[in-house]
């Protein structure tokens, strides 16, 4: 057992006198130490000629002996520095730490064991092991170890000298980083340091950034490290997550996929999980590059009983950890992983694997991803993912977060009693010393490589990055690498191919290229980057220059949207910097799609606009611009950290996000309170010097193509990724060049741009207030509302902080002020009933609502105010806008600020949106260019849809459920392009008549302050505005869905090499609120409703049941409720019964104005098991109508989880105005205030009866009703597919690039 035997050189002859330091059993880890010593030895010898090399021993747990050779006399060397090396389990040799041997990869490629069966069994006073030599014999003696009998089987027992702990353990690794409380000791808890120096006028660069001074971390005794931090929103919740720091990165060769079904096993197979359901709880896991998180989001007491959520869940996550993996979880698990193979497989998906691939080739994400390889998936038993889940899943390779409404003292003695049972050795015990030994020794090379996982944090990937150029001589730069014993990096299986290498400057600046074509692309996508080292922010100075970068993004980003889109080349574009955790490192990233005809042009404006920041840096504005928005960011979120009891403020989902996020990437955690101080402090001096140097730094690599000769540039490698539709030209040369071009283009600073303070100054609103009386013979002015679903509008026009108003110009007003949702935040919705719909209606040119919505996006001309000062404008007052078509409304969405963020003389949020609303409704100024951006969009939407199998397949059973009505059909190429601008105009313009607008306001705004805006700049909108493109209307508007009578099956095929299928079971269903249309005898389509129907087929139902019925959020409610339900029992029946998906899906199609609609189950399989999994769609659904029907159990956890997912939606403006948008609108009759009073009265109130009556009366679930399709791939004519394996990559949960800078 000693790790340096001393060896004697007799003639013939050598013995190995081996002390024993403890005694120890005889183990074969011990034997592969000794004879790897001796092979050395020998080896290294120019005495010996070995042909053979030959270990056998009459222990019995050892019963095949291994042959090493033969090993020829050019391949023996000088003796080694460190003559101790070991054979690893897979036959590799393996070098001791630091050895400095050369010849080691040659010596191991010849010295592969060939295992000779051997059945002796022998009990003996000793163990005898002989080794052979050539001519040689070698003895090696043990103590007694065994008398009597044979040696029962797995006697295996660690060795302390090979085996020094797990690699987790090591002690100068902790998963905390410096959230460790011993690093936490000297860390400022407060900002009084910074408010010190600041006004004291000191420089404050070196200056420590404080902690979260109520954060809380430790360490258990078994190495379980959290981290607890209290939240008070929402009330009575929690969220618990519990990382293990192992991933797909961390996987050997045949391993590859394995920490993702161990994911799967661990929480799908846990039993202390499932006591959650029922109970409000959401619970999940992911898996990516680097860890495995399982979590746990929970109320702090359960509904219904005293009892406390917080053991129980730390009892789900502690489950995890000791993970049965029984055979039958395993096999459903496979299937599912081998389901979600392919429904994660899309072309967004297999683009995305070609930018990880080629961005990281030099190391090990390029071929790592989480799915990993289908065979090796299909090969596994129980044995395999034990041995990776007790490798990995230990308390020291384990971090727990608790944020939430906790104490901090209580929650870490109930993180003590659920985790002190699980240590590292007890995990260990199913591990054999092989594997133990694999394990340590990946992690030392993971370690000695300077990996970012050891080099930078715990949280990171094992991966090395190549940040600069190399010296390249036309292949990949870790070819140098390729006699390297340990191939850590996979550099000898990566798979390169495509990828090519290409000089760019003269001092060595290097392109690493990448051309992906594929027949499912429509547009040209090019995705350029450049890798940097994250640098932890944890100075005031490192803060101050992370801002600095931040304006600089900021600006270039508007750069490209408004100045940069009105060159009509480029469809989206956006540049970032992101520290990922996930990769271990900063990724600065430029992504551009285009026609495909445009993409050289497209690269010239973008690239060329980068070179431009780069060189010349931010103008004044634009630095006052962005620091402002900066400044208004984190007054925001300071303003809803410091909510009081019982008001809603940061969430504690947000908190621990950016907790995790944070932690990972080495910055440093601070409150809200905190990070608004070290802002103000930073940005008040801030210099555009300052920001031109952060901004050089975020393009060095584009400056460094464009200038070498520039001072301070660093020589990065630069990816560049450009994906094509097939058959159009791209080469590496043709790229390179136009990269070339667009660096060389001739740039010019930045002119300041005239951005108006308002769009409608003070003497402009006088004018509108005059007009509005002279013409309409009163001020504008406030009038009762008119509701359709039943409420008075005497006592429910003020319900609680909500009002309800109608304009005298007939527009319907619902505003929800003094609301801190969102602090200092509001949303605005415009409500127009219409849409597509309306196209059909009033006989409009089809397509022109749809491509007139979208032409109001991409414009924002307004009176004499051109695009770019009105897009400007709105970017200086924090306005987002949304502008889209649906099929039964016209919707405009509109974030905004609800305080000043342009200075102390500018107008507050809530005043500049009112004003862009007056604008756009009224004052719109159309323009061609913005025109055929809308047709670009729309023309690259629908080339998606076509090339996507489930778009397309599911356009194609809605085609057939409603007999072709293209007011559900997407727009193809020929309607959009005989859309006219004046068409456009005139069908959005005929829309918009006062009376016909509802609008909804929600936020953290004054209503008394806000109420005489509202008629300022809504008010005086004229009643007739916009008479000239009224269209008058006469016939009755039932707005019915009408439903084929074509049940015949789909099949829909899709031109593909990768196998996928995509099953769908389609009917008929309610609308949102419960109409839907029913044909009598003589074929005539009417209008009914849920309420009515249960009211004729139930003849038993008593004055209770009527009139829980009739309330006009019944039909609603219920259809909510049978959504949860048919999405529980397709998961149960389809995924872990019949193992036939990784998930099925249940939805509503959920019009508000459109009488009737349908529902659609999908269901992704492979093409084997396609038709298989739609009949057990058909099965679950016949269940439920005769052998199966809904049961109470069902009906109580659907109402825990719509009550909870409506509660924490009520957390967002944009859904109150979701709410409130048509709740005076005749288009529909059931909406009103009524329904946001009774939600939860409604939902708790409904039967299993209700559901069933529901199901069986008003939905399309009768085998005769349902429609059916099948979409699947074929291979393209005269394609063979190789027998091979196919390899995918699956589409994990923050996959893409991405964290905040800082949070």
């Amino acid at each position: 057992s000693h790790p340096y035997p001393t060896p004697s050189l007799l003639p013939h002859c050598v013995n190995f006198h081996c002390v024993q330091y403890p005694p120890s059993p005889f183990t074969m880890a011990n034997l592969y130490r000794t004879c790897s010593a001796l092979l050395l030895l020998i080896g290294y010898t120019n005495a010996f000629n070995i042909n053979r090399f030959r270990v056998s021993t009459n222990d019995v747990t050892t019963k095949a002996p291994f042959i090493f050779g033969p090993i020829s006399a050019e391949k023996k060397r000088e003796a080694p520095a460190e003559p101790f090396t070991f054979f690893s389990m897979f036959g590799k040799q393996v070098p001791a730490k630091d050895s400095k041997v050369e010849s080691s990869s040659t010596l191991a490629k010849e010295t592969t064991p060939v295992v000779e069966k051997n059945d002796e069994d022998i009990a003996t006073d000793k163990v005898e092991v002989k080794v052979e030599v050539a001519n040689i014999d070698v003895k090696m003696e043990e103590e007694p170890q065994l008398r009597g009998t044979a040696k029962p089987k797995k006697t295996f027992v660690p060795d302390p000298i090979q085996i020094k702990g797990h690699p987790s353990a090591l002690s100068h690794i902790n998963p905390l980083n410096l959230l460790h409380p011993d690093k936490l000791q000297g860390t400022p808890r407060d900002c009084r340091h910074i408010i010190e120096a600041y006004q004291r006028g000191e420089d404050m660069s070196e200056l420590l950034l404080p902690s979260h001074p109520e954060i809380c971390t430790g360490v258990t005794e078994n190495g379980l490290s959290y981290v607890i931090l209290p939240a008070k929103a929402p009330a009575g919740r929690f969220e618990a997550h519990l990382q293990i720091y192992s991933g797909s990165s961390d996987e050997l060769e045949p391993q590859q996929g394995i920490a993702h079904l161990t994911e799967h096993v661990a929480y799908m197979g846990s039993r202390k999980r499932e006591r959650l359901f029922g109970t409000g709880s959401q619970t999940n896991a992911y898996t990516d590059f680097h860890h495995t998180v399982f979590y746990a989001c929970c109320p702090c007491v359960m509904p219904g009983s005293n009892t406390q959520m917080l053991p129980l869940a730390l009892d789900a996550l502690s489950d995890v950890m000791e993970a049965e993996a029984t055979k039958s979880r395993i096999e459903k698990e496979r299937s599912a992983v081998l389901s979600e193979m392919t429904m994660v497989n899309t072309i967004e998906y297999r683009v995305e694997c070609q930018i990880l691939g080629t961005l990281h080739a030099e190391n090990r994400l390029a071929s790592r991803f989480p799915i990993g390889k289908e065979h090796l998936i299909k090969s596994w038993q129980r044995d395999d993912v034990l041995r990776w889940h007790r490798t990995h899943y230990r308390p020291d390779n384990a971090l727990l977060y608790i944020v939430g409404d906790v104490d901090p003292k209580d929650a870490v003695k109930v993180i003590n009693k659920k985790f002190k049972h699980i240590t590292a050795d007890k995990q260990a015990k199913v591990l054999s010393n092989e594997h133990k030994l694999e394990a340590r020794y990946l992690m030392e090379h993971i370690l000695d490589e300077k990996t970012v996982k050891a080099e930078q944090s715990w949280h990171f990937p094992a991966a090395i990055h190549s940040f600069e150029s190399e010296s390249l001589s036309g292949s990949n730069p870790q070819d140098a690498n390729d006699n390297d014993m340990y191939d850590l990096q996979l550099q000898k299986t990566v798979p390169t191919e495509g990828i090519e290498y290409t000089l760019i400057t003269e001092k060595g600046g290097a392109v690493r290229s990448k051309i992906f074509k594929h027949n499912l692309l429509q547009q040209f996508s090019l995705h350029l980057f450049a890798k940097r080292p994250i640098v932890g922010l944890r100075t005031l100075g490192d803060f101050r220059y992370n801002l600095a970068k931040r304006v600089a993004l900021a600006a270039l980003q508007i750069r490209l949207n408004v100045s940069g889109r009105g060159t009509g080349d480029v469809n989206f574009v956006e540049f970032n910097s992101l520290d990922s955790a996930r990769e271990g490192c900063n990724v600065c990233s430029l992504d551009l799609t285009c026609a495909s005809e445009d993409w050289e042009s497209a690269i010239v404006s973008t690239v060329s606009a980068i070179h431009k920041l780069g060189k010349f840096g931010v103008t004044n504005s634009e630095l006052e611009r962005y620091s402002s928005a900066l400044m208004t960011d984190a007054q925001q979120l300071y303003s809803m950290e410091s909510m009081g009891e019982g008001q809603v403020g940061l969430s504690s989902n947000e908190l621990l996000n950016g907790l995790m996020e944070t932690m990972s990437n080495n910055h440093q955690f601070m409150s809200a309170e905190e990070s608004l101080v070290c802002t103000e402090a930073a940005l008040t001096s801030l210099t555009v010097d300052e920001v031109r140097k952060a901004a050089a730094d975020l393009a060095n690599h584009v400056l460094n193509m464009a200038d070498p000769s520039m001072d301070g540039l660093k020589n990065e490698l630069v990816t560049v990724i450009a994906c094509t539709p097939e058959g159009h030209e791209v080469t590496h040369e043709s790229l390179i060049e136009a990269i070339r071009k667009a660096c060389k283009a001739p740039i010019v600073p930045e002119e300041e741009l005239t951005v108006p303070k308002s769009l409608i100054p003070g003497d402009v609103l006088e004018k509108y207030i005059t007009s509005f009386s002279e013409k309409e013979g009163m001020s504008p002015q406030f009038l009762s509302p008119t509701f359709t679903d039943g409420s008075d509008p005497a006592s429910m026009a003020n319900l609680g902080k909500l009002l309800s108003r109608r304009l005298s110009n007939g527009i319907k007003m619902s505003i929800l002020g003094d609301s801190p949702v969102e602090t200092q935040r509001g949303h605005l919705r415009v409500y127009v009933p219409g849409g597509r719909h309306a196209e059909k209606l009033l006989n409009l040119q089809p397509g022109s609502m749809s491509v007139g919505s979208r032409t109001m996006q991409e414009g924002g001309s307004f009176n004499e105010w051109s695009r770019e000062q009105v897009e400007l404008f709105c970017v200086d007052h924090l306005i987002q806008v949304e502008i889209q078509c649906l099929e039964d409304s016209l919707i405009m969405d509109f974030g905004f600020p609800t305080t000043v963020v342009t200075g102390e003389d500018g107008l507050k949020g809530t005043e500049a949106v009112l004003q862009v609303v007056r604008e756009v409704l009224v004052n719109y100024n159309w323009e061609s260019d913005a025109m055929q951006r809308a047709k670009a969009s729309y023309k690259a939407a629908y080339d998606s849809q076509r090339k996507s199998l489930e778009q397309a397949t599911s356009a194609s059973l809605v085609e057939r459920v409603t007999g072709g009505d293209d007011r559900f059909d997407a727009i193809d190429h020929v309607t959009i392009a005989e859309v006219t601008l004046s068409q456009a105009e005139s069908a959005i313009m005929s829309q918009l008549q006062p009376a016909n607008i509802e609008i909804s306001m929600a936020g953290d705004f004054n209503t008394t302050e806000t109420l005489p805006m509202i008629l300022d700049y809504l008010g005086t909108i004229q009643s007739d505005a916009n008479k000239e493109y009224a269209i008058e209307f006469k016939g009755t508007d039932d707005a019915t869905i009408p439903i084929s009578d074509d049940k015949s099956h789909l099949d829909f095929e899709l031109t593909d090499l990768d196998p996928r299928a995509v099953s769908y079971v389609a009917g008929s269903a309610p609308n949102k609120w419960g109409y839907l249309p029913v044909t009598d005898d003589n074929g005539k389509v009417s209008v009914t409703h849920v309420s009515k129907v249960l009211k004729s087929v139930d003849k038993n139902a008593n004055q209770n049941d009527l009139s829980r019925r009739s309330h006009p959020f019944f039909a609603n409610a219920s259809l909510l409720l049978i959504n949860e339900i048919l999405n529980r029992r397709l998961f149960s029946n389809v995924r872990e019964r019949k193992q036939l998906t990784y998930d099925a899906n249940f939805s509503l199609s959920g019009f508000e104005a459109l009488r009737g609609g349908w529902y659609l189950v999908t269901v992704t399989a492979s093409k084997e098991k396609a038709q298989a999994a739609l009949e057990a769609c058909k099965d679950t659904i016949r269940a439920l109508l005769t052998s199966d029907k809904i049961n109470s159990d069902n009906v109580a956890g659907a109402k825990r989880v719509v009550t909870n997912r409506h509660e924490g939606e009520l957390r967002s403006n944009k859904y109150w105005c979701e709410l409130l948008g048509g709740s005076q609108s005749d288009a529909i009759p059931m909406k009103g205030p009524i329904s946001l009073r009774d939600f939860q009265a409604v939902v708790e109130s409904i039967t299993v009866r209700d559901l069933q009556l529901i199901l069986e009366h008003t939905f399309g679930v009768n085998e005769k009703d349902l429609f059916t399709a099948i979409g699947q791939t074929t291979v393209p004519d005269g394609v063979i597919l190789p027998e091979t394996d196919i390899v995918k990559s699956e589409n994990i949960i923050g996959m893409k690039r991405g964290g905040a800078l800082m949070n």
